[in-house]
């Protein structure tokens, strides 16, 4: 589906890893995708097709009892994935050049839709060359020279609702058929359908016939992280394990691939940015990442009273997602602590007292037996009790910006700075950033805006903040936060994820502000674990 109310849809049953992907408002990496796993397919059937020897699906089910059904792939609008002239269109190209030209071999075929040819820049005339079925209605005289062949014009004479032409000898004149298509009424079309539908329920109650589950990429709403396999098994597990390198994940692919998601490890710039308008996509994609570290951090020891995820809560009145970090603390009782705009100063501090002691050892030079038993529990604390500062909304926390203070020097993370002076809390901040991950001390955070964080983070603390998420932004902006202007062509319920350790970047659907539903689920999991203890 590459327009709004137009379906992409690619089916296949039997020997694909999934049978069915139906996308809704779909994106072009997604189509191309699809053509990837089909061409893989592809690839699999003709290697089986070598080893028993033959030469087409009829022969392959004489010579063996292999299950390889036939695959058909419908396109729908198939010309918006060549309307631009990049890399994307040009694999999309060759894939379905390699689908058309062999697949029928091999028992894949392609049925392709569109309204017009026009601007299909990169698809190569040759590919069409290979559709032999060719179907034509009332269209203009280029589309109809496209349509069948530079010979044959016949379509633009047709004038009536639903005349056609019919043409099976790859658009000669010759094979020219009129034919009226079928017309059905919206309340037949809707009989048949549940019709279908029934059949379907049928089919779901026989083992033997259970299909395998779809994918369904629904493009134009935020993802559900009920679908992220990974994250539910996660939160379902009720181990002790403790936890070490956490997993988060941030939203669905646009790609036919796992969700989109990152380990914080402990090393320099393990810190999460996210930069975008939409509040809710920023809400979503925190909460989420919130449950998965308190899901993962079950039989992490902490050495203190205080929880290992602290939020700062920087939602304005007005807003409409006011409260959410408060639902949200309360289906984790005792596992996130859930701090206003006036506590920033408090936490930051103490956190970089602890990312101060974590980083010096306060025991070198002293052999006491006290000083080895703190010792001993210093790095258990340093290896065993991971801290996350999530901070939504970093705008509304004044204090953290950057102040200029001509003569400050201090350099240090603690709280006090040279002669006992205190170290500024914008300096505090930024050093949290640059030696937090390193002694596992990460910090997630979201601001609304490029300009915004500007005046709190400049730019080589920026580089302490590795993985970067860019929603909606212009392409200047875009080009200053991940090195490229991506940011500036997503549309909506899309982002873009960038690795500035591996300069990689990945476009993905972003998940939403957590279900009332989701939460109690969460928290009945969360329950579970604590009576299993």
């Amino acid at each position: 589906d590459f327009k709004k109310g137009v379906e992409f849809k690619a089916y296949a049953t039997g020997q694909l890893p999934h049978a069915r992907v139906i996308a809704i408002e779909s994106e072009r990496e997604f189509g191309v995708s699809v053509l990837e796993r089909l061409d893989e397919e592809l690839r699999r059937r003709g290697e089986r097709f070598r080893e028993l020897g033959v030469q087409d699906l009829a022969g392959l089910r004489d010579a063996c009892d292999d299950k390889m059904p036939r695959i058909l792939l419908v396109i729908d609008e198939f010309q918006e994935l060549f309307v631009t002239d990049d890399k994307l269109s040009q694999d999309a190209a060759l894939l379905l050049d390699r689908l058309v030209r062999q697949g029928r071999a091999f028992g894949i075929h392609v049925l392709l839709g569109s309204q017009t040819l026009a601007g299909s820049y990169s698809l190569a005339r040759s590919t069409l060359g290979q559709m032999a079925v060719r179907i034509a209605l009332e269209c203009s005289d280029a589309d109809a020279h496209l349509i069948l062949s530079d010979e044959n014009s016949a379509a633009r004479l047709l004038s009536r609702p639903g005349e056609a032409i019919y043409n099976d000898q790859n658009g000669l004149v010759e094979g020219n058929s009129p034919f009226q298509v079928v017309w059905l009424p919206d309340a037949e079309r809707q009989k048949y359908l549940a019709q279908i539908r029934e059949l379907h329920l049928a089919l779901r109650g026989n083992a033997a016939t259970q299909p395998e589950p779809a994918i369904v990429f629904e493009g134009n709403v935020p993802a559900d992280p009920r679908d992220n396999g990974a994250l539910v098994s996660v939160i379902e597990q009720h181990d002790d394990s403790e936890l070490r390198e956490p997993t988060l994940w941030l939203g669905s692919a646009v790609r036919i691939e796992p969700p989109t998601g990152l380990t914080l490890r402990r090393q320099s710039g393990n810190n999460l940015l996210i930069v975008g308008q939409e509040e809710p996509l920023a809400l979503g994609m925190l909460t989420t990442a919130v449950v998965a570290l308190a899901a993962q951090r079950r039989g992490a020891e902490l050495n203190d009273t205080s929880p290992s995820i602290t939020v700062l809560d920087g939602t304005r009145p007005e807003s409409s997602e006011q409260g959410a970090w408060v639902e949200l603390a309360s289906a984790l009782p005792g596992k996130v602590e859930v701090c206003g705009v006036g506590e920033v100063a408090r936490v930051v501090a103490s956190l970089s007292e602890e990312v101060a002691r974590r980083t010096s050892g306060d025991t070198s030079g002293d052999t006491s037996e006290e000083s080895v038993v703190a010792d001993v529990a210093n790095s258990t604390i340093n290896h065993g009790a991971p801290h996350f500062l999530v901070i939504h909304d970093l705008a509304q926390f004044r204090n953290l910006r950057q102040t200029e203070e001509e003569f400050s020097f201090s350099s240090s993370s603690s709280a006090s700075g040279k002669n006992g002076k205190p170290t500024p809390l914008d300096k505090q901040f930024r050093n949290l950033l640059r030696e937090g991950p390193a002694v596992g001390v990460h910090v997630l955070l979201w601001c609304d805006s490029y300009n915004g964080l500007n005046r709190f983070i400049d730019r080589l603390t920026l580089r302490e903040l590795d993985y970067r998420v860019a929603m909606q932004m212009s392409s200047a902006d875009s080009t200053s936060l991940i090195d490229s202007p991506a940011a500036g062509r997503v549309g909506e319920q899309r982002a873009v994820f960038y690795r500035d350790d591996l300069g990689t970047q990945v476009k993905f659907r972003p998940y939403g502000r957590p279900t009332v539903e989701w939460l109690g689920w969460v928290a009945e999991q969360m329950a579970v674990e604590k009576v299993v203890r």
